[in-house]
């Protein structure tokens, strides 16, 4: 088929978020190959239900904030699957009159979905509408949950092995999974000069740089955290991102103040950002991240070969990323904030254990997912059955 008349439409939720990141890679990719390649984007859930995302988005971010308990107890339950399959058919199907119109504006012959919802509904209109066009269904994260499986998906975009055996143990057939990885930005995967970067910021390569993150809502005990860090007996450099959370960067210019102001500090330095479009540049700085263990920053974290320190990881998807980490020798979990410090200052002072941790990032990092993805999309005719 001609390449130049492809049209892909691409399906996220939440502005702020993963799902988001990943597709803005997958576009970006998709239009370095193919620059005619005619490839919106939309947030599907946004689109179809407006209201009951913004309900939906509050709802979560207030269970996880407050009792994440019982997120970890809904996350990929199977019993909670199955009584929820009213509702998602409900949903799915109400969503047709939308979706025929997204698809009479934009005229798609393939849809990429970073989410499992929006994957879901446009699978039950393909189905319902007897319709030909392409399904790709792309994960952001390393454990797939039930929610994820659909009819009329031709393609899963898988971080690991380990989550493809799983779609293989739930019935998908071997030849639909491909194990890309997480799509994330080109540059993460081009090694930078160090120099330069650690000049500009101010910052001493000679001495440790924990990079702190809190994903696009800052959450986690990042005060604790950098508290802990500040009070370790040997020079270190701290980089917090704080996304959206403004009491944190309240919080972190009054304790940058006080620091400046200590004489016995000399040796800590603290810089902090809201945003920073060069995460990339921070992450080659380095030494290790203490991070929240979300799969775009995990993916990032490996494709720099970080070595990672997860603290009080959510329920759900956090906890099985994290376990994914563990197993893989590339991280280290601290679920008491007082022992950040202690815990930290032990492995800064491991260069071997850092070493082999960093080998292990690197040995998992899949820093092409975006453009390996792009490739297997345009490579798919839409006209021809796949399997």
């Amino acid at each position: 088929m001609d390449n130049k008349k492809r049209r892909v439409l691409l399906m996220y939720i939440t502005r702020v978020s993963g799902h988001r990141q990943a597709t803005v890679s997958i576009q970006k990719a998709l239009k370095d190959l193919n620059p005619s390649v005619i490839a919106p984007m939309v947030n599907g859930f946004g689109y179809t239900y407006p209201l009951l995302d913004k309900v939906v988005h509050r709802t979560y971010m207030s269970v996880i904030k407050r009792t994440p308990k019982v997120w970890d107890y809904l996350y990929d339950n199977p019993s909670i699957v199955k009584k929820s399959e009213p509702v998602k058919k409900y949903l799915h199907r109400t969503s047709h009159k939308k979706i025929e119109r997204l698809f009479e504006k934009h005229h798609p012959d393939t849809v990429v979905c970073t989410q499992a919802f929006p994957c879901g509904m446009v699978a039950d209109y393909k189905r319902e509408k007897k319709l030909d066009f392409r399904l790709f269904a792309v994960l952001t994260d390393y454990a797939p949950h039930s929610f994820w499986l659909n009819n009329g998906v031709d393609y899963y975009i898988v971080p690991s092995l380990e989550a493809k055996e799983r779609f293989i143990k739930k019935g998908v057939p071997e030849d639909m999974i491909k194990v890309y990885g997480i799509p994330i930005r080109p540059k993460f995967a081009v090694q930078l000069d160090r120099g330069p970067i650690a000049d500009r910021l101010g910052l001493d390569l000679k001495i440790p740089v924990a990079l702190i993150m809190g994903g696009g809502q800052g959450l986690g005990p990042i005060k604790s955290v950098v508290n802990s860090l500040l009070h370790i007996r040997m020079p270190i450099q701290l980089i917090v991102l704080t996304g959206i959370n403004k009491k944190l960067v309240k919080w972190l210019q009054k304790e940058a103040a006080s620091l400046s102001r200590q004489p016995a500090q000399r040796d800590k330095k603290l810089l902090f950002y809201e945003f920073a479009n060069n995460v990339d540049e921070l992450m080659e700085l380095a030494t290790l991240i203490i991070s929240k263990p979300g799969g775009m920053t995990t993916s990032e974290a490996l494709a720099k070969g970080l070595p990672m320190v997860i603290v009080n990881p959510l329920p759900g998807q956090e906890m099985r990323n994290t376990d994914f980490l563990l197993k893989k020798g590339i991280g280290i979990r601290i679920d008491k904030t007082s022992d950040i410090g202690e815990e930290v200052e032990l492995l800064l002072k491991s260069p071997d254990r850092l070493m082999a941790m960093s080998k292990a990032a690197y040995a998992s990092g899949k820093p092409h997912a975006a453009l390996d993805i792009a490739k297997l999309i345009l490579a798919v005719d839409p006209l021809k059955k796949v399997f």
